[in-house]
Formats: C-alpha cells, sequence, structure tokens
C-alpha cells in the first residue's frame, strides 16, 4: 500500500506554535522533550510499551506534500514562510525509547526527542497520540492474560472502535500476549494470526441449528468452533456433536452465567464422549471477569470491548513536555503539574533473584554506577532523522514483556488497587 501522509494527523497549535518560533528565530534553538506519564491510571500497578513500532512507520511518512500544503493554505493556518518551511520538512533530529514490551511507571522517560525546536514540537499530537492509545490497550491486555493464566485470548473489539483503531488494538493485545485476532488487516499487516468461525446469524441463516453446524463442519473440518448458544445451550451442544462428532475443536459460549454455564457443557460435553473438546467464552469479559472464571473448565476467552478501550483506561496518561533548551533544563512549576528538568535517563534495579526493586530515573548527563543486576532502558530509535538498527520486531517484544513481568513482585501483578509495582527514584 502506498503510505498516506501522517503530517496532518496533529493539531492546529503545533503550527501556531511553529510559525511564531519562525518569525521571531528561536526555531532553531536545539530542545529535547519527553515523554511521560505523572501517574498510573487508577487502580493499575504497571504500564506496558506498545506503539514505538507504529510511530517508527508514522514518522516516515510525515511529510507536507501538494495536498497537505494546500489545505492548511486554504484554512488559513500557516503563512507563507511556515508553508515554505513545511514543504521542506525532514525530522533529522534523535530519538530514544523504552522498547515496546518494557514496563513504565510514573515519571518513566518512555520516550526522548531531541533536535531544533521546530522539528521536535510538530511531533508532539503524532507521538501522544500513537502511545496512549497503544501503551492503554497493551496495558489492559497484559492484565487479561495475567488473569487468564496460560489460557488462549482472541482480541476480538473491531466492532467496538474505529476501524483504524482496531488494527492498532490488535497489534497491541497481541504485544501483550493475546495468541491471535480477528481483524484480518492487523493480520495482513503485522503478521498476527487471525481466527474467527460464524455468529449467530449464520445460525439463524438455517431452519434447525443443526443444519449450520454441518454447513460449517463441512467446509471447516471437525476442528472448527461452533457457537452453542443461539438458542438453548444444552441442545446446542448436542446438536454440536452430533453434526462433528467427538472431535469437535470447540464449543463458543457468548452469553449467560459463563461460569456455570462451562461447567454444565464439560459435563455435558464429557458425557458425550467429546473430552478433548475446548470451551471458549466470551460477551463483555475483561480481566476481572476472566480472573471470577480461573476455576472454571475455560479453555480460552474472546475478548472485544474492554481490551480495545483500554478496560477503562482508554488513554495512558502520556504527556510531552520541554524539558532542555540548548542544554539547559527548563520545566513546568505549576504545583498541579510540575515536572524535571533536563534530559533524563533511566535504568531498573534488581536483586539477585531477578525481582525488580526500583526504577531510576536520571541526569543523561551524570548517570549513576550500573550494578551487575541492573539494567537502562532507553535504546535508540532514531538517530539524524534515520531509523536506528536494531529495533526489535513484535514477537521480540512479546518476549521482552513476558520477562518483565516474571521480575515484578507478585503483588505488583494483583489486579486489585495499590502502589506501582515498584517505586520510581529520581536522582538530581
Amino acid at each position: 500500500m502506498t503510505a498516506q501522509s501522517t503530517a496532518l494527523l496533529t493539531d492546529h497549535y503545533e503550527l501556531t506554535m511553529l510559525g511564531s518560533a519562525l518569525a521571531h528565530g528561536t526555531a532553531d534553538r536545539h530542545c529535547v522533550f519527553e515523554v511521560f506519564t505523572r501517574r498510573l491510571p487508577e487502580g493499575r500497578r504497571y504500564g506496558v510499551v506498545a506503539g514505538l513500532g507504529r510511530l517508527v512507520d508514522a514518522l516516515a511518512s510525515f511529510r507536507f506534500g501538494p495536498d497537505e500544503l494546500s489545505a492548511l493554505r486554504r484554512a488559513g493556518v500557516a503563512d507563507d514562510a511556515t508553508l515554505r518551511w513545511l514543504a521542506e520538512y525532514r525530522f533529522g533530529g534523535d530519538i530514544d525509547g523504552y522498547p515496546e514490551g518494557e514496563l513504565f511507571f510514573p515519571g518513566s522517560p518512555v520516550l526522548t526527542v531531541s533536535g531544533t525546536f521546530a522539528e521536535c514540537v510538530l511531533l508532539e499530537t503524532l507521538v501522544l497520540s500513537i502511545l496512549n492509545f497503544d501503551c492503554a490497550v497493551a496495558s489492559a491486555a497484559t492484565r487479561m492474560v495475567t488473569a487468564a493464566d496460560g489460557r488462549a485470548l482472541i482480541e476480538m473489539g473491531s466492532r467496538r472502535t474505529h476501524e483504524r483503531a482496531a488494527v492498532a488494538a490488535a497489534r497491541a493485545a497481541y504485544l501483550a500476549g493475546f495468541n491471535a485476532t480477528s481483524n484480518l488487516e492487523a493480520g495482513r499487516r503485522h503478521g498476527i494470526p487471525t481466527t474467527g468461525t460464524a455468529s449467530h446469524a449464520f445460525t439463524l441463516l438455517h431452519e434447525r441449528e443443526i443444519e449450520a453446524f454441518r454447513a460449517q463442519v463441512a467446509r471447516h473440518g471437525s476442528g472448527t468452533t461452533l457457537l452453542v448458544d443461539t438458542y438453548d445451550i444444552a441442545r446446542g451442544i448436542d446438536a454440536a456433536i452430533a453434526a462433528a462428532g467427538q472431535t469437535l475443536g470447540a464449543i463458543r459460549i457468548d452469553s449467560g452465567d459463563l461460569g456455570v454455564l462451562a461447567s454444565q457443557a464439560r459435563e455435558q460435553l464429557d458425557s458425550l464422549g467429546a473430552t478433548s473438546t475446548m470451551i471458549v467464552v466470551s460477551g463483555d469479559l475483561d480481566e476481572y471477569a476472566i480472573a471470577g472464571l480461573r476455576a472454571e473448565p475455560v479453555d480460552g476467552y474472546g475478548v472485544g470491548t474492554s481490551v480495545v478501550t483500554g478496560s477503562g483506561a482508554p488513554a495512558a496518561g502520556m504527556i510531552y513536555k520541554l524539558v532542555e533548551v540548548d542544554g539547559r533544563p527548563v520545566a513546568k512549576r505549576s504545583s498541579a503539574k510540575h515536572s524535571r528538568g533536563g534530559r533524563k535517563s533511566a535504568l531498573r534495579r534488581h536483586k539477585p533473584t531477578g525481582t525488580a526493586i526500583e526504577e531510576v530515573v536520571y541526569r543523561a548527563a551524570r548517570p549513576p554506577s550500573v550494578g551487575e543486576h541492573d539494567r537502562v532502558l532507553p535504546i535508540a530509535v532514531i538517530r539524524a532523522g534515520e531509523v536506528a538498527p536494531g529495533l526489535p520486531p513484535l514477537d521480540e517484544c512479546r518476549d521482552r514483556l513476558r520477562e518483565a513481568l516474571v521480575t515484578l513482585p507478585w503483588e505488583g501483578l494483583a489486579l486489585s488497587r495499590g502502589d506501582p509495582a515498584i517505586p520510581t527514584v529520581f536522582l538530581e
């Protein structure tokens, strides 16, 4: 596909600031912007970094071509001098950041953007729109993966969000450990396994439930998953086994008291000799509902609305703040929205056993000694406008997240309210 320009996926005030800086002679001052969150969403113990790969792709298309410039001119957003500057715009600075699949905590410098004020300020909205959404979905999805305790998870929220957001959500959920998605574009674009069988409409299309099941089995084989709750679930299970035999892959239950129904379904399937037939449940599930089903004979979960909306926290709370100008630390001093000046980096300290102890955020110019069990977190993402070599692929990011979760103190994985899993320590 031809990449569409991402340049206008931004806010008006970015260009207002750019025009003023160009006119005033301050546009070329060397600046450092940082992306971080002051606090985690209520009840969360950690956040998960996601979206960095999408951001790199979006930056490659952040160009102001004739169509974009014409739109800005017609709307009176930018004057001629600013439009001429935008026509030549290419981000030529540096970006460092936590890799995808890494955990973050309040104050973690998740992304650092450095370059001229003009080239960096334009990226604020694009950076935040990607990271806030992707990190929110990945953080919620990771809690669901933990609650599922090794059982399969399918992301199926495409019909509950914007069509473009659906693709990003599927990617973030897969990074978090979901096994598959229902979204075909996510499968094409990101190589995520896709799955899906039938809805209630397919059953209703036929005069008898068993006819629908036989049609599905004839096309997809006995390993398919049959949706058994269109009418009566017990009768649906009988019909499913009659149509597919004892080698039926799975049944899906999409409504009702899922715990009770799963237990009854397991007994019925076993009595019919379908002991290997799995039970998949769906229907307004979130991490709490999944945890509540842990003791039930459920083999997999289909999750929709809650995962694509961040399970109650649809944005990760990321902000994009100027922290340094020409080597001079700058900071917002508002009592309500305080920030720390100066370019920063971070490391995570661990016990010899591997358990994380604290996140240490420090001035990049004054790094602390790095112990044997410490790990510096940011990596190079962009250098002089070019993608840095060695950015980890999506599957490697999945592995990183699994490994990072193992390092958290056990209480840090709890779904209950509490402090962040580890404290953040700021060194001046």
